[in-house]
């Protein structure tokens, strides 16, 4: 008996598998052979911080990673319960060309879940699955290849105050934790029943929005506070989750004399020092602000050079000084709430306290930061502090204290060339 085979039918039927196959592998197609043992394999690695056991709610991430000798038509993971934890997966899977040992090429699987243990204890993470459809001999073949179980404890908190478990303080481990407070204007010079706006943004690296803590209570004698809702966003990046909160007071006093608000202090848990540690939102005071010295001094020289123009003095001279100091008599600076903001952050050599207080700055006199911008030792210092803050391997921090210094200067109000002009929106004029 003869049989006859149809390989233009056959190749036609295999030929849209084939090259997704080689689309999601990135590498060319080996000669077909019998799939073996070893040629997959997927292993998944927890990554401990500092090596040590987790607590309840601290970020662990698990990093799940596949090596394949044969080419790969189809895929999917399979993932397990994760019944005693909250995960999230962080950014899409990644799939390249590796080089084994010995020499030979073959695919490489990435994907990195992080994890939150709920409670203390000693768990076991079942295996992942990664159900895959490979070419074997020239037939479609499904396989299951598994990772091996991973025994996982949870320490409990030890320490005699504080931890997972505590009502006070709240729980909070993370990375890092950085506090943004801003005001719709100077505190100092709200005067009594008139309102301001109060507005702490929380960041911590390495938690979910949901774990970060209530609304702060910000109370004291002789003001009055309405607290507007609380916002909350995870962001995901591929070092882990960043949760922010957003908590916004409307504050206006009601005594008539200056009134202190305290420092708020928010205990949170290193994990990468494995310490516990304070981030705050820092103590101001409202009314009882200084008049504007120097604003007040311009005035006072600009009716001198007027009465000396009116009495007729050196006239021609005393009118020309009188123009040039008009046209600079305007100055630029930064609010006195930021300056303050921005030098105790610099003091404190806290690069990611001073890019706030920067921003803060940029917001409110972008006239200014354009000045910043265009001398080049300040244009220069700035991008490496967004390199230190920003840069996914960080980077070099600037001297803080001498670019907050550059950045308090006042500068003249005249502008250094003419304004931008505008095209209209509907094309060229």
């Amino acid at each position: 008996m003869v049989i006859f085979w149809d390989w233009s039918r056959g190749w036609r039927r295999g030929r849209v598998g084939l090259l997704a196959g080689l689309l999601l592998a990135g590498m060319s197609l080996p000669a077909l052979a019998e799939v073996e043992p070893g040629d997959l394999t997927l292993t998944v690695t927890p990554e401990l911080n500092g090596g040590a056991a987790p607590y309840t709610r601290e970020m662990v991430l698990l990093k799940i990673h596949g090596v394949y000798r044969q080419p790969i038509l189809l895929e999917e993971v399979i993932q397990p319960p994760l019944a005693n934890f909250t995960w999230t997966q962080l950014g899409r899977d990644h799939w390249s060309k590796t080089r084994l040992p010995d020499g030979q090429t073959a695919i490489a699987f990435d994907r990195t879940v992080a994890i939150f243990p709920h409670h203390a204890g000693a768990f076991t993470i079942e295996p992942f699955v990664h159900r895959l459809t490979v070419n074997d001999v020239g037939e479609r073949k499904v396989v299951d290849v598994r990772s091996q179980p991973i025994p996982f404890t949870v320490a409990a908190w030890t320490a005699p105050t504080g931890g997972p478990d505590a009502k006070e303080p709240w729980w909070l481990p993370a990375r890092d934790v950085s506090i943004t407070d801003s005001w719709s204007r100077d505190p100092e010079t709200v005067k009594i029943y008139e309102t301001v706006r109060r507005t702490v943004v929380l960041e911590a690296q390495g938690m979910l929005a949901e774990g970060l803590p209530p609304r702060p209570v910000l109370r004291t004698r002789g003001i009055i506070t309405f607290a507007g809702p609380v916002v909350r966003e995870t962001i995901i990046t591929p070092a882990g989750p960043v949760a922010r909160a957003t908590y916004v007071w409307d504050v206006k006093p009601g005594v008539p004399e200056v009134i202190p608000l305290d420092a708020i202090a928010i205990p949170w848990f290193d994990t990468v020092s494995r310490t516990m540690r304070e981030a705050e939102i820092p103590a101001r005071q409202i009314g009882g602000g200084l008049p504007d010295r120097e604003t007040d001094g311009a005035k006072g020289a600009a009716a001198s050079a007027l009465i000396a123009v009116a009495a007729g003095v050196l006239a021609f001279g005393l009118g020309l000084a009188l123009l040039g100091f008009r046209r600079e008599r305007g100055t630029l600076r930064l609010p006195p709430s930021i300056a303050r903001d921005l030098r105790r952050a610099a003091r404190a050599g806290d690069a990611n306290a001073v890019r706030a207080a920067v921003a803060a700055g940029e917001a409110a006199m972008p006239a200014l930061a354009r000045r910043w911008r265009e001398r080049p030792e300040t244009r220069a210092a700035l991008a490496a502090l967004d390199r230190a803050v920003y840069g996914p391997t960080g980077g070099a921090t600037p001297d803080l204290v001498a670019l907050a210094r550059a950045l308090t200067k006042s500068e003249p109000g005249r502008a250094f060339g003419p304004a931008p002009v505008l095209k209209p929106l509907d094309g060229p004029a």
